[in-house]
């Protein structure tokens, strides 16, 4: 019979991407609570967050569980300056938003050697043209229904999943 595993009794194989995580001004406690829990299951190697996130929010805290202690992060006073750092040390930048030449995610072409920034925007207005226009690309996530965007934790979680599947595969081969 399939019973469900405790954290203690679960397989799972720890893995660290070259993933960042930039949360460009994310504002909910909940929405960057999840963001914690999402960097640890997915096995990103560090979030930046806007300075002035209380991380000692008891929302965010709930949402986030222990991973705020797990999950390595910094606080960031100027996007160009993280962008700038990363570039120079062959990150990709991508934006995580709809625009006119975004690129689907499940089409993005990475290699074994892929190093990802993944830039994600507030909750009601996105990412800024500003750091747009800093990315190599704008990725975006096909959707089927009436309205044109999700919940950006939801959305991260699925951004996520589609990079480290596509990383998983190349290192397997």
């Amino acid at each position: 019979m399939n019973e469900q595993l405790t954290h203690e009794n679960n397989a799972f194989e720890a893995k660290e991407f070259p993933i960042i995580l930039l949360s460009e001004t994310v504002l909910q406690p909940a929405n960057t609570g999840s963001l914690f829990r999402l960097a640890d299951a997915f096995g990103v190697k560090k979030i930046y967050l806007p300075e002035g996130i209380n991380l000692n929010s008891n929302r965010l805290k709930r949402t986030a569980r222990a991973t705020i202690k797990s999950v390595e992060h910094s606080f960031f006073f100027s996007i160009e300056e993280i962008v700038a750092h990363y570039k120079q040390v062959g990150y990709k930048i991508y934006c995580l938003e709809i625009t006119e030449e975004s690129i689907a995610i499940e089409r993005i072409q990475l290699q074994t050697e892929s190093k990802i920034l993944l830039v994600v925007g507030n909750e009601n207005f996105g990412i800024s043209s500003a750091t747009l226009k800093l990315a190599d690309a704008c990725i975006h996530i096909t959707m089927f229904g009436q309205n044109s965007s999700m919940n950006i934790a939801q959305a991260t979680g699925i951004a996520l999943f589609e990079i480290t599947k596509k990383l998983s595969q190349i290192k397997k081969k």
